[in-house]
């Protein structure tokens, strides 16, 4: 047989399970409140990062990947003459301004004149961005005597080389599939000649897309470096007694000499002269010369 509970037993048994129940239920609240706090602050910073990343793509992501359609390709060429002092210093300075620009030295020439004055031509190739800072230096560098730039604009040109490139290399690849699925022989010999024939073409696009590359890419520069003649030293202009008399004897020389010369260019007429006078005389004589004795009849 069971004993009854006292009622105040009972009373203090269901107060303890009510408070223990109140207490799971408002730690069940808590942490389900700070995981919703949680995860709305989490989903917060997610909208953020994700309105950053999308502004920041949205200002950055064009500027990277689309390509530059606006820039022109300008071939620059120019031609500087200057008078210096050292040709071979002023040579090395032309080298490391150069070099420094990232460029490097091309051909290279250099002679002597009769009075032994040095003349050097070097051409330089320097990338098109210090192309000016460059070239104002290299004319810096002494006395400018002569100084020729040009610009060519090829934009359309590069644009027409790079667009042939796409199509041919485009044709070759046509011809490659069916040089795979031709079966006679025939075929065969006829697409490889075509496939030769088309590369050849894709080459030379390949060689010009190359050499306007290089020329747009560089600057080129040609320097002719001439060294500056020494000044005599100020001497008197006026005539002297030595000076007279070298006067005086050249002139004398050269009297004799048309004296010479007129005497020289007379002289056959001269002898002539004689020989006619001669022949003239010897006739007169005879003439005058009287008959002998026996020639009387």
């Amino acid at each position: 047989m069971r004993r009854p509970v006292p009622p105040a037993l009972a009373g203090v048994l269901l107060a303890a399970v009510l408070v223990l129940t109140g207490c799971g239920a408002g730690g069940d609240g808590g942490s389900a409140g700070d995981s919703k706090a949680d995860s709305g602050s989490a989903a917060r910073e997610a909208g953020a990062v994700g309105a950053a990343g999308a502004k920041d793509s949205g200002a950055k992501g064009p500027a990277r990947t689309a390509p530059d359609l606006t820039a022109n390709r300008i071939i620059r060429t120019a031609s500087l003459t200057v008078q210096v002092k050292d040709v071979p210093k002023a040579l090395g300075e032309a080298r490391s301004t150069a070099e420094d620009a990232g460029g490097y030295v091309g051909d290279e020439t250099t002679s002597r004149d009769s009075a032994g004055h040095e003349h050097t031509r070097v051409v330089l190739r320097v990338p098109t961005g210090r192309y000016d800072e460059v070239l104002s230096d290299l004319q810096g560098a002494g006395k400018l005597l002569d100084r020729t730039a040009k610009a060519q604009d090829v934009t359309d040109r590069v644009v027409d080389v790079d667009s042939r490139i796409r199509s041919q290399r485009a044709s070759v690849a046509r011809v490659r599939e069916l040089m795979d699925r031709a079966a006679k022989l025939s075929d065969v010999v006829t697409l490889e000649g075509e496939l030769s024939s088309r590369e050849a073409d894709l080459e030379a696009l390949l060689a010009q897309q190359a050499s306007l590359k290089d020329r747009t890419a560089l600057a080129t520069i040609t320097l002719s470096l001439t060294q500056t003649p020494v000044q005599r030293a100020a001497q008197d202009d006026r005539p002297g007694f030595v000076d007279a008399l070298a006067g005086g004897w050249h002139v004398f020389v050269t009297m004799l000499r048309w004296i010479a010369l007129a005497l020289g260019a007379a002289l056959p007429f001269a002898v002539l002269a004689a020989l006619a006078v001669l022949l003239w005389w010897k006739v007169v004589r005879r003439r005058r010369t009287p008959a002998g004795p026996g020639s009387e009849t």
